[in-house]
């Protein structure tokens, strides 16, 4: 009798959600390892929350510190950097280098990819938040939230990262490599701090100046948070003079859609002109 040989069977493929699972773990890892991200994107925000906390601590009447408004706008301004900064250079830097093209020649399903940057920002966004404040609770006596305002700060830095993270994937597409991502993304990035209400009282900023910011984001996700962060007596001094957050909603969901049409007719997998 002849012995036959044993069929060797193929392992199956991992399942989907372990593929995300995997993916995600990648990304964290990367980012944490990256002393520069790390810095910039995770202690950028608490550093400027020392520093304009200590310099400008000063009233703004009906009992609201500087460092009280300012907490809603440095907030903001992380979720931009954790989102739509850290996206359109971690990506464009990821592109340049061959990643992107590597992995878009493994049987790993693209929306993995997507899925770990995702989570990654969410994870950054959330330790960002926690951070401020609990610095702002312990050194500056920052009043938190309560009741359904928590409810409102949720969905104002929900929706805000969704948009922003869309956005900074399309602008990736926009740079030739990291470099010139980080050049070009970074002035806009604080341009639109510096006129949407991060470093100044929204109302002290000049009416055209106003009137740009509302086009982007930013702009909306302070005025959201301050609503969270400030007596109701203060929307008096917003532009409209209400808090408006039916229409930051929508502002922001529409930034959501806007985001997902660019990511879809501008991502690519390589830099131009690679074959």
């Amino acid at each position: 009798m002849t012995a036959t040989k044993p069929v060797a069977t193929a392992r199956p493929l991992p399942s989907l959600p372990s593929v995300y699972r995997s993916r995600a773990s990648v990304e964290l890892k990367e980012f944490f390892r990256q002393r520069e991200s790390v810095v910039f994107t995770l202690m950028l925000p608490v550093l400027l929350l020392v520093v304009f906390g200590a310099v400008l601590d000063f009233d703004l009447g009906n009992g609201v510190t500087f460092t009280q408004y300012f907490m809603a706008g440095i907030i903001a301004a992380g979720i931009l950097g954790a989102s739509l900064q850290n996206m359109a250079i971690s990506i464009a830097t990821e592109r340049s280098d061959g990643t992107l093209k590597s992995l878009a020649g493994t049987p790993m399903p693209r929306s993995a990819y997507f899925v770990g940057k995702v989570v990654q920002v969410l994870a950054v966004t959330l330790a960002i938040i926690a951070i401020l404040l609990l610095i702002g609770v312990v050194f500056y006596d920052i009043d938190l939230p309560s009741g359904a305002d928590w409810l409102t700060f949720a969905w104002v830095a929900g929706l805000g990262a969704a948009g922003c993270t869309l956005l900074g994937i399309a602008l990736s597409s926009l740079a030739k490599n990291g470099r010139s991502a980080s050049a070009t993304v970074t002035p806009f990035a604080l341009l639109l701090q510096f006129i949407s209400g991060v470093f100044f009282q929204f109302s002290e900023i000049p009416t055209w100046m106003q009137t740009v910011a509302a086009l982007f984001p930013l702009k909306w996700m302070a005025q959201g948070l301050r609503a969270v962060f400030l007596p109701d007596v203060m929307a008096a001094s917003e532009p409209a003079g209400t808090w408006e957050l039916g229409r930051t909603a929508l502002v922001l969901a529409a930034w959501c859609v806007v985001g997902l049409l660019l990511c879809v007719a501008t991502f690519r997998w390589q830099d131009r002109g690679s074959s």
